[in-house]
């Protein structure tokens, strides 16, 4: 099993790195699907490994040709607050429902309502007319929306963020994967804070915490170097094979855990 946790956490992140939907995407599915471990040691894990993923994703884009878009200060800045509250709701659910396959259950059926969502906005963008909002508010409300689903699902970001950053932002596919990048770390960066200083930081293997860890590192590193390599049109193929497999998985999850 570690095994596999091993193998998809290095896929993941090098998917996520060049996508930019984090990684947590699949790999807390994934998990979900073949880990005993409860819904929130497998969040804080997801979530960690991705926070780890997004920083070395994040240095190694500094020489890039592709840089982040001028409104992702705002974007992160709700962020921020979204991973807040996001850990709060997620924190207060497990706690009042008190069975974590009820808490794994509800986030899977969002997950599959919200890639799906992605799937069908991916295949029609050519036909969407994008916006372009230049509103500040606007961008922290987006942020905080993006980061409260980040911290909750414990995926760290998702393919919500690219559609959003999309559709509202008019962001081409590389300036919005590097973009999503930087919401999701500040995002799961206030969610581990938050973990740290409520002292709500579940029983984990801390070994395999560290393996993953490495592991995103390895991925970010190999992620942003083929996506060097990759136009936008390629990013968007890898992005709906991606989809696919998260909707299988989730799918999966949820009579899993409805049963």
């Amino acid at each position: 099993m570690q095994v596999v946790i091993v193998i998809t956490v290095l896929v993941a992140t090098i998917l996520g790195s060049i996508s930019g939907i984090g990684g947590g995407v699949l790999i807390k599915p994934v998990m979900d699907a073949i880990c005993d471990m409860s819904t929130s040691q497998i969040s804080f894990m997801s979530g960690t490994t991705v926070l780890v993923m997004t920083i070395a994703s994040l240095l190694r884009s500094r020489n890039d040709s592709t840089k982040i878009d001028s409104r992702g200060i705002y974007l992160a800045l709700g962020g921020a607050v979204g991973g807040y509250v996001g850990k709060t709701v997620f924190s207060t659910m497990v706690a009042s429902v008190g069975d974590s396959s009820v808490v794994s259950l509800v986030q899977n059926i969002i997950m599959v309502i919200l890639t799906a969502m992605v799937f069908v906005y991916i295949l029609k963008k050519d036909s969407i007319k994008p916006l372009d909002m230049k509103n500040r508010l606007f961008s922290v409300a987006s942020g905080l929306f993006l980061g409260v689903f980040s911290s909750f699902l414990g995926i760290g970001g998702g393919p919500i963020n690219i559609m959003v950053l999309s559709y509202f932002f008019s962001m081409d596919t590389k300036c919005a994967a590097l973009t999503s990048l930087y919401i999701i770390f500040f995002s799961q960066l206030v969610s581990l804070i938050g973990n740290i200083v409520s002292r709500d930081i579940p029983d984990i293997d801390w070994i395999l915490m560290a393996v993953m860890a490495v592991c995103a590192v390895v991925g970010a590193t190999v992620g942003r170097k083929l996506s060097r390599r990759m136009d936008n049109k390629m990013v968007d193929k890898l992005f709906m094979a991606l989809l696919v497999v998260i909707i299988l998985i989730s799918i999966y999850n949820c009579f899993r855990y409805g049963l």
